[in-house]
């Protein structure tokens, strides 16, 4: 066709997603307007940059299927480089401005994945599995060996109000190390988003779903999994750099495998098939780590409980369970079901204090050294000598089981008819078509 007679074609705006990304910048932005206080600013400060670090997970996890256990690596080394530069730049022999420093730390992430995602990549499966691990525990040691680096027990220190070029702003109060985090985050997010949906992106999610086809093609997924690898690294570093800017301190914790568990277990509990999913990990890690850990001794039980009932009902997180009712609701079938929920939720919610009532109670006996007879549980003293309170919790507990048991059955019934309802709709709309 000559030039003149070329008919050129404006794409539909795709208002839904312009709605969630607006939404989404409108959140980050009017958050610390509605949490105020200080801790409210430094838990936002830790969500903003570890929703990097667990999109940055998630690209190896979720879209490329290679389970990591060293991703605390990246993070940890990106922070200490970052945190070095920042002591370099007070001093005045590294000019560059504090917003800058992320990047720092996020090329030092994406070189030190570019040493080690070659070696780690040439495998995949469980081996990349256990190579990760591998790679986590020999940088971990590495930190102890070299406290020139590293800091030693004590980590390394810095002072972050050292430059004061951006709108004056000095980057002291947490609000202005908020809405740089949260830039940062917003921008990271758009960005891994868009990887995902180009054609190495594509690429990765077709190596992880049938790598002998993608072979078979010619496409080499050694070098997929890599570039992928290195992807991560950078964010991840990015992420690193944020917690040496909110805390002023970096130690070899940071680089240690529990750091690198607790951005796998937060990722798969908000939903590592989802792109989503890991903010809402990112979110719950801050939630458990700082709320729940303030509330009990026994946090770390009930994250373990949580995480098995999620591994068995709803191994797709957090994120499964609100697209499959989101599904439902857009079929307009949810209000048949909300009788059920309250059903399971009511006795699920009974069994779940009965027993956290008796796991504080065994906490109390086992640690606490001044021998008080109560604890104190949800505002009230339980006598944990008295009889009374271990038939008591007994028979609460058995008898919400049996109620939860029989919610369940019911649940499982009307959700098997509401989504044949619904696969006889769809089918209904397609002969229409």
């Amino acid at each position: 066709m000559s030039p003149a007679g070329r008919r050129y074609h404006w794409k539909p705006l795709n208002v839904g997603r312009w709605v969630v990304w607006g939404g989404f910048a409108l959140i980050l932005l009017v958050a610390p307007k509605i949490f105020t206080s200080g801790t409210s600013l430094t838990m936002l400060s830790q969500m903003g940059y570890l929703v990097i670090v667990c999109l940055s997970y998630n690209l190896l996890l979720g879209q490329g299927g290679m389970l990591s256990f060293g991703h605390a690596v990246y993070t940890g080394l990106g922070a200490f480089f970052a945190i070095h530069a920042m002591n370099l730049a007070s001093q005045g022999a590294l000019p560059i401005p504090l917003p800058f420093i992320p990047l720092v730390g996020g090329l030092a992430g994406l070189a030190v994945a570019a040493l080690l995602g070659y070696p780690s990549t040439k495998k995949a499966g469980t081996p990349f599995a256990m190579i990760t691990l591998g790679v986590g525990e020999l940088v971990f040691a590495m930190s102890l060996m070299f406290p020139e680096f590293f800091g030693g027990e004590g980590g390394v220190s810095t002072n972050r109000v050292y430059d004061t070029r951006l709108f004056g702003w000095s980057f002291g109060p947490a609000l202005q190390v908020y809405y740089l985090i949260a830039f940062y985050c917003f921008v990271c997010t758009a960005a891994m988003y868009a990887f995902t949906r180009t054609p190495l992106g594509r690429m990765l999610n077709a190596v992880r779903d049938n790598p002998e086809r993608v072979a078979f093609i010619g496409y080499d997924t050694q070098r997929v999994r890599y570039l992928a690898f290195m992807i991560a690294g950078f964010f991840a570093g990015i992420g690193g750099a944020f917690n040496a800017i909110n805390f002023e301190i970096v130690t070899a914790e940071t680089v240690s495998a529990v750091r690198s568990g607790g951005y796998l277990l937060f990722t798969f509990l908000g939903g590592a098939t989802f792109f989503f999913g890991p903010i809402i990990g990112a979110v719950l890690l801050v939630l458990s780590s700082v709320l729940l850990s303030e509330m009990t001794l026994a946090w770390q039980l009930y994250l373990g409980f949580v995480f098995l009932f999620m591994v068995m009902y709803a191994p797709g997180g957090v994120a499964s369970l609100i697209m499959m009712n989101l599904r439902v609701a857009a079929f307009g079938k949810l209000g048949r079901l909300w009788t059920a929920y309250l059903g399971l939720g009511g006795a699920g919610a009974v069994v779940f204090l009965a027993v956290a009532c008796v796991v504080e109670i065994v906490y109390h006996l086992q640690l606490d050294s001044s021998g008080e007879s109560g604890v104190r549980f949800l505002g009230t003293t339980v006598d944990v000598h008295s009889a009374d309170t271990w038939v008591g919790l007994a028979l609460v507990a058995g008898t919400a089981l049996g109620l939860f048991e029989l919610a369940r059955r019911r649940f499982l019934r009307e959700w098997d008819d509401t989504q044949a309802e619904i696969e006889r709709e769809i089918k209904r709309r397609e002969a229409q078509a």
